[in-house]
């Protein structure tokens, strides 16, 4: 039995559908609140325990998740009875060495190009996926793994991948690493474990700074690409371009992207497809029925008005977000409801958060998530680092009604937390205003 300590981590989840599904007897624990990331475990019928020293047993193989100390009450047990443990990076990556894994890395569009690359890769060949949406899949007769592969505490060096993707490169997670050349040196080390090639966004200005000694290949818009998009038109419902690989075109996409953003997460999937040899056709048609990842653009519409959940967090993501909704909805007023998402990270990006804010209507912050951190060291840093240099900056109210525009808005939820329970309010405060 393998026990997951914090199954409803959106890795741990993913992970233990996975196991399930690869004939691995797995249960795991976590606190009592729903979280969206449970569904897959509901629908497996993963047993989900409250967190009780007494769930660990003689016998068991525990995977850790990342947040949990030698403190906590199932970790403290499974010590004591010396069990065999695995953190959750560490499980990851002897499932890698099973399949042709295509690992994705990047600090920013790692979900979407991880889900992008499940959908065509499972529809055309059958292929396992890991994304940090919650989402798992796998079957013992599939060839291909792909798995979204986190940078944080450089857990992605813990992997074996065929194909070694990097979305970009950018400084995140501050709280570790010590500055943008500690990240471009984790990078290094995860794109030299590739066993068969490197693919690199050449767009983005660090991964030509690589010192690496395996093949490496770029897609982007750039002409120094080995794969890139041109005769680009971005649409109202989507995006539409060909792909030429070393000035030899493979073939036309018009898919629902919107953003440059999301046009660069496609062209890191068509490489692979390319070098897999995959018809261009085959691929063209399957992409176009992509519908998005979880907490990524998801979309829901209240009349006139647009309902938009999103993971975004960091000023590059957020700023791509933006321009993202700008191209679907040019004629809309566009709101941002955002919660910043640790002290640290609040710290290091206030003001940049603030540029990127200066092109919404409005926007109202919540307090900052803490996550892993402790008020008390962080001495001054909130909302109002961010809210007191905008104009068209607020405190996110007491009643979710009072955000309500009267003409219509798409209102953009920017988070890597749950705040379901706000969209819910708003949805409920558009559907009363559309009776009147």
């Amino acid at each position: 039995m393998y026990h997951f300590i914090g199954i409803k981590g959106s890795g741990m989840s993913a992970l233990a559908q996975i196991m399930k599904k690869l004939g691995y007897n797995v249960q795991g624990s976590d606190v009592t609140k729903h979280f969206f990331t449970e569904e897959g475990l509901i629908n497996l019928d993963i047993k989900v325990l409250p967190f009780d020293e007494n769930n660990i047993k003689e016998g068991m193989k525990i995977i850790r998740g990342a947040t949990f100390g030698d403190e906590h009450v199932e970790v403290k047990k499974a010590k004591e009875l010396n069990l065999q443990m695995y953190t959750y990076s560490e499980m990851v990556g002897i499932l890698t060495k099973k399949f042709k894994t295509i690992c994705i890395a990047g600090c920013h569009g790692k979900t979407t190009t991880t889900s992008m690359m499940a959908h065509v890769l499972d529809k055309i060949k059958g292929a396992n996926y890991l994304i940090g949406d919650g989402t798992g899949n796998a079957s013992l007769d599939n060839e291909y793994f792909a798995l979204e592969s986190c940078e944080y505490r450089r857990h992605f060096l813990n992997y074996t991948p065929t194909y070694a993707i990097i979305t970009n490169i950018d400084l995140d997670h501050v709280d570790y690493f010590k500055g943008i050349d500690d990240v471009i040196d984790a990078y290094r080390e995860y794109a030299n474990k590739a066993e068969k090639m490197i693919i690199a966004c050449s767009d983005d200005p660090y991964t030509h700074s690589l010192e690496v000694n395996k093949p490496i290949f770029y897609y982007g818009l750039g002409e120094d690409s080995d794969i890139i998009a041109k005769n680009i038109e971005y649409k109202n419902d989507g995006t539409a371009f060909d792909v030429f690989v070393e000035d030899n075109y493979y073939g036309h996409f018009d898919l629902p992207i919107f953003g440059k953003h999301m046009l660069l997460d496609a062209l890191a999937v068509i490489s692979v497809c390319y070098y897999e040899r995959l018809e261009a056709k085959e691929v063209a048609k399957v992409f176009k029925t992509f519908t998005g990842a979880k907490r990524r653009f998801s979309e829901t519409k209240v009349g006139e008005n647009v309902i938009i959940d999103d993971y975004a967090h960091h000023p590059n993501e957020v700023k791509a977000l933006i321009g993202a909704v700008r191209q679907k909805y040019s004629d809309k007023k566009l709101i941002g409801i955002f919660q910043p998402h640790t002290f640290s990270r609040t710290k290091e990006f206030a003001d940049d958060l603030v540029k990127v804010f200066k092109n919404l209507d409005k926007v109202y912050l919540l307090p900052i998530h803490p996550a892993r951190e402790k008020q008390e060291d962080f001495e001054g840093v909130t909302s109002d680092l961010i809210i007191n240099e905008l104009e068209n900056g607020y405190k996110f109210p007491e009643q979710v009604k009072d955000i309500i525009e009267d003409a219509n808005a798409v209102y953009v939820f920017m988070s890597p937390n749950d705040i379901e329970n706000l969209e819910l309010e708003l949805k409920e405060g558009l559907e009363k205003m559309k009776k009147l």
